[in-house]
Parts: structure tokens; sequence; C-alpha cells
């Protein structure tokens, strides 16, 4: 099956994935202090994008610990900051693979029926964990609130990168801010000025998840001028001028 066609099922997984989401609880009660802010803000029932910061390849499990919906993803079909032996983590669960440089339009288009049908869809509009401060959304995450007109609940995700490598006797402090619900949005016209407004929604989103991090960590979004300017070097999308390399396989 090619990157551009992806097998469509919702919900999806359930028992599996209500295992893995009970394991997740253990696993971050086992290897960290955590603290989660603003749970009064997750909204009863409607479709909804769930987006947060990219700094660590543990950000989906984060997502995967803080809700219990039956929540899909879409993600980077490569994983080159993830090590070789959690790999199988995304897998076991399912998400929608994206293929960086490509316009990956089997997964949006799934993502897309997700949100239809009034489910919850994890993404991290960055486009990759290259980095720990914040950085520009790509147009994805923009484009599905556009076409579903689905809301979008901001989270900001703390100190992950400081459970591993994992030290005896030692707890990370991590936490997970979640935001209130923001949007709908839309787009008018085409070509670049269509894209200009899927960029703008982009710099909305990411503001709104800056607002969940600490001043240090907001990278280009930051009040600071001097934290702005140290981002940019982070800025450049890594896959502007090539493909990800395709995976076959299935998607369940």
């Amino acid at each position: 099956m090619s990157a551009h066609s992806v097998d469509f099922k919702y919900p999806r997984r359930r028992v599996l994935r209500s295992i893995l989401h009970k394991l997740s609880i253990a696993a971050f009660g086992l290897l960290a202090d955590l603290e989660i802010v603003g749970q009064g803000n997750i909204p009863k029932a409607e479709p909804l994008l769930v987006v947060g910061n990219h700094f660590s390849f543990a950000d989906p499990v984060a997502f995967v610990r803080l809700f219990s919906w039956p929540l899909e993803f879409v993600g980077g079909a490569d994983m080159p900051h993830a090590p070789g032996a959690v790999k199988f983590i995304p897998a076991l669960w399912g998400y929608y693979p994206l293929y960086r440089g490509t316009g990956s339009r089997g997964a949006l288009k799934a993502a897309e029926k997700v949100l239809v049908r009034g489910g919850k869809l994890g993404i991290f509009p960055e486009g990759g964990s290259w980095a720990e401060v914040l950085r520009p959304a790509r147009p994805g995450t923009a484009y599905l609130a556009a076409r579903t007109g689905a809301r979008l609940l901001p989270v900001g995700l703390v100190g992950l990168n400081d459970i591993f490598p994992l030290r005896l006797g030692k707890r990370a402090k991590i936490a997970f801010r979640i935001g209130k619900p923001f949007g709908p949005f839309s787009v008018t016209g085409r070509g670049r000025e269509r894209r200009r407004q899927l960029d703008e929604i982009g710099h909305e989103i990411m503001r709104r998840v800056a607002e969940l991090l600490p001043q240090e960590k907001r990278g280009v979004y930051s009040d600071d001028p001097a934290i702005r300017a140290a981002a940019k070097e982070f800025e450049a999308y890594p896959w502007e001028d090539r493909r990800e390399g395709e995976v076959v396989g299935e998607v369940h």
C-alpha cells in the first residue's frame, strides 16, 4: 500500500488501546513525578484536534496517558529520534503515517474522516522533534482544522526529555498542561492566499501551545527577543527539499 492509500476504520483497537492507556498511567507513575494541570478544560463530546509541542519521541505516549478517548494520531512515518527499542509502540497503538516532504494525502484524508465522524485526533504541528524549543507549525494541522471545523485543544508537555536515560532512584519532574479549546477556523481563496491563511492559523495554534510552556521553551513564540533569536537556528524544516522514505505496509 502506498503513502497515499490508507485503510480507514474508526474507532479501532479499543481493547488494546484501553490496556495501553492503563499501562501508560502505571509507567508515568513509576518513572516520573507528574503534574497534570487543566483537566477541567477537556471538552466532553465533540470532534477535537489535540495539539502539543513536540520536543521528545515520548510525546504521543503523554497524550495516551492524558486521554481515555479512542484517540487517533497522525505522525511521521519515520521516527529518527526514537530509540529502536520503543519504535514498536506506535505500530501497536496504530496511527496514520505522514511522509514528510510529500502531501501525505492518504493520512490527511483518514484524519479528516476521524474528525468528521466526531472523533479525537492527536497531532504535533511542528512535524518532528528535532529541537527542544517551539517552532512554527507545518500547514497540515491548520488544513485539517479548516476543512473540518473542529476545535483544537492545546497541550504543553514539559520535561519529558528528562525521563531518559532512566536513572535508578531519580524520578523526573514533568508537567502536562491543558489549555482551553479554541477555534473553529476557516480559510478562503486559493494558492498563495490560502497558504498565507493556513500559516497564520498555524501561528495561532503555536501561540496557544506556547502559553502552556516555560518562557525559555517558547522558541520563536517567546516574549523574549533573545530567546526568539536563539530559536531561529531550529526554525528550518528538515524535509523542505527532500522526501521521507516511504514505508510500504497496511495500516489497520
